[in-house]
């Protein structure tokens, strides 16, 4: 056999099991819900995201910040997911599975075109692959952003090493740049790739004697780097301001920490967590002088070993070099690290190991044997501990209870999990959580504002008005607080002030489809109709699938004593589609559709919706509204539509 098809095929055995690793670590997630930690912002509550690919979305990705931040392509791919898979979890998971799999066999086609190591190249990309690191990034949905740019930085790796071999060809330099624009847009963080392009021109593609021009050639690579970063500046700076308060010296501290935190977890992955709370203060300065002195001396070593090994200077320069993002000198976030941001800066660490180790036992008359050995046993027991590691992403209760078993004291893990319980109707325990979240992070509004929703839902207005108010104390720009203290006030019969509550929602955030809603509720009630009506049709613009959005207007529309207002046709069109709403088929949705029917002289139809309306009135037992909906069919038999009255507070 010759020697190119003997090594393609060997190839394609390699690519074989990298596909068959990650699967079998992370397959396990096509089991697995949605996560109540940015997944809800990204996907499952996402107005934009979830209707699929529609030009409104497409253009929402590019002019808007998706969970705080700017990667349109990301936001594409969920789009496309919510098209292909609608909010079937297992679709979502299984991308991100793909992206993976994907990523691992193009990182090792690019390591082996570059190094000519064929199976140096192949242990680099299986650790990459099933690393229990790696688990955050593939088992959790919103992080798409880390497998997806993951693949457009190998393909950039190869676009370059294609234009290294053929110099003069236009078009590879023009695909180089067009796969890193797309990267960045992936995720921002791959903005440090054009220095790794220079250390790999040290070493393997031996081209540094060539130093300026190598720069010079990168600049177009470098401007990206710059617009990108000014665009992440941008969809940050909420998430900067908030965050400010953590000193420069702390942040230093902590980095320096960090650093060193995820060279040992390559080791000994153990306690791996989603989310790690900021040290603060609580972090000491020997801790952190002893972190700056391990790092300190291993890149004295690297250096000093340039010139015989060459892979460990390059391989710990792009581990340092590309977490300097997300390392935390600009905090972003209250987490003091997170696995997904050695994503790929690790691989710098798998390469300088992997050849080391090669070059150590090069010496070895077994070498080959032993070497093949000792990998499978590496490998084998890092593929047991991610696909254990990716049972704590299983659902959101896991998740937190794995959090916090890990990680005490964690107000943020506190405060999700008390959301969890609360929606389960566990309200005594939510309460606990919240109180923990409260006591550990005293100045966060987060476990008030969540709280004081929390108070809402169980009727306790005055204690939620409280929470509420703390909240916005901490900080008065935050849109949910208001939102939440409008919907307390409006039942403690305060409309007014709840109105300026929502308006105020809606100035820090204009797309709150739900604060127009609600807000539209409120002016409606009072009989501000106009308002209302405006209000109903902006929350159905950002979010077509809103049921009280739909059901209210149609109710409106159908009711309304201003006749210049009414539209029979409309409301029945508003009303069909929200009672085929998921959460549409309640008893006033019924009830407005039977009025938006009478409206339309469509009597019989109007008759049956009424009925129907009735019926679950009654299996509901409330019996104000079941009354209303029986004088409403007496009006509607004898061919007569329904008006609202006025309000006395009408004007």
């Amino acid at each position: 056999m010759p020697a190119d098809a003997a090594a393609s095929r060997s190839a394609l055995v390699v690519a074989a099991l990298l596909l068959m690793a990650v699967v079998l670590v992370f397959g396990q997630t096509a089991r697995h819900e949605f996560v109540n930690f940015d997944d809800r912002s990204y996907v499952y509550e996402n107005p934009r995201v979830r209707d699929g690919l529609t030009l409104g979305g497409i253009v929402w990705v590019f002019m808007h910040r998706h969970g705080g931040n700017w990667h349109p392509l990301t936001g594409l791919s969920h789009l496309l997911d919510c098209q292909l898979y609608g909010l079937h979890a297992a679709g979502h998971h299984l991308t991100n599975v793909a992206l993976q799999a994907a990523t691992a066999i193009l990182l090792f086609g690019v390591l082996w075109r570059m190094t000519g190591g064929f199976w140096r190249s192949a242990l680099v990309a299986g650790l990459f692959a099933i690393h229990p690191l790696r688990v955050e990034s593939v088992a959790w949905v919103a992080e798409r952003k880390d497998v997806l740019s993951g693949l457009l930085f190998m393909a950039t790796l190869g676009a370059y090493v294609r234009c290294v071999r053929r110099p003069s060809a236009w078009q590879s330099h023009l695909l180089l740049a067009a796969l890193f624009a797309l990267g960045l847009m992936a995720k921002p963080m791959l903005v440090t790739l054009p220095l790794v392009l220079l250390l790999l021109d040290y070493w393997p593609l031996e081209r540094f004697s060539f130093s300026r021009r190598l720069v010079i050639e990168k600049l177009p690579l470098f401007l990206l780097s710059v617009l990108s970063a000014a665009a992440t500046a941008w969809a940050q700076r909420e998430a900067v301001r908030l965050n400010a308060a953590v000193p420069v010296w702390l942040r230093i501290d902590n980095a320096l920490v960090s650093y060193v935190t995820y060279v040992v977890q390559l080791f000994y992955p153990a306690g791996l967590a989603a989310y790690y709370p900021h040290p603060a203060s609580s972090l000491s300065m020997g801790t952190a002088i002893g972190a700056a002195l391990v790092l300190a001396s291993v890149s004295a070593a690297a250096v000093a070993c340039r010139r015989r090994c060459p892979y460990l200077l390059v391989g710990w320069f792009w581990y340092v070099g590309m977490l300097v993002p997300v390392i935390g000198f600009v905090q972003v976030g209250g987490q003091a690290r997170a696995d997904r941001y050695a994503y790929l800066p690790q691989i710098g660490l798998y390469v300088a190991i992997v050849w080391g180790a090669a070059d150590l036992c090069r010496s070895w008359a077994c070498r080959r044997r032993l070497s093949s050995v000792v990998s499978a046993l590496v490998l084998a027991a890092l593929m047991g501990c991610a696909w254990r590691q990716t049972c704590f992403w299983q659902d959101s209760e896991t998740l937190w209870r794995h959090t916090l078993a890990c990680t005490p004291p964690n107000s943020l893990a506190h405060d999700n999990f008390a959301t969890l319980l609360a929606k389960r109707g566990q309200y005594d325990a939510a309460m606990d959580h919240y109180q923990e979240a409260q006591k550990i992070q005293p100045n966060w509004a987060g476990p008030y504002d969540d709280m004081g929703a929390t108070l809402n839902e169980r009727g306790e207005y005055t204690r939620a008005d409280a929470c509420l108010r703390t909240a916005l104390a901490l900080r008065p720009d935050f849109a949910e607080a208001h939102y939440d203290l409008a919907n307390t006030l409006v039942h403690l019969d305060q409309s007014e002030l709840a109105i300026a509550h929502y308006h105020r929602a809606l100035e820090i955030q204009p797309d709150y489809a739900e604060a127009h809603c609600k807000l539209a509720n409120v002016l409606s009630d009072l009989g501000r109709w106009q308002e209302a009506l405006t209000h109903y049709q902006s929350a159905l613009e950002i979010d077509s699938r809103q049921a009280e959005a739909a059901g209210k207007l149609a109710w409106l529309l159908a009711t309304c004593p201003l006749d210049n207002l009414r539209d029979g046709a409309r409301a029945v069109e508003l009303a069909e589609r929200a009672t085929g709403l998921p959460d549409g088929k309640k008893a006033e949705t019924l009830d407005a559709l039977a009025a938006a029917h009478a409206e339309a002289h469509q009597f019989p139809q109007a008759l049956s919706a009424a009925r129907e309306a009735l019926d679950l009135a009654r299996q509901q037992k409330k019996p104000a509204p079941a009354d209303a909906i029986r004088a409403r069919i007496a009006l509607y038999q004898a061919g007569k539509p329904y008006r609202q009255p006025w309000p006395a507070t009408a004007h």
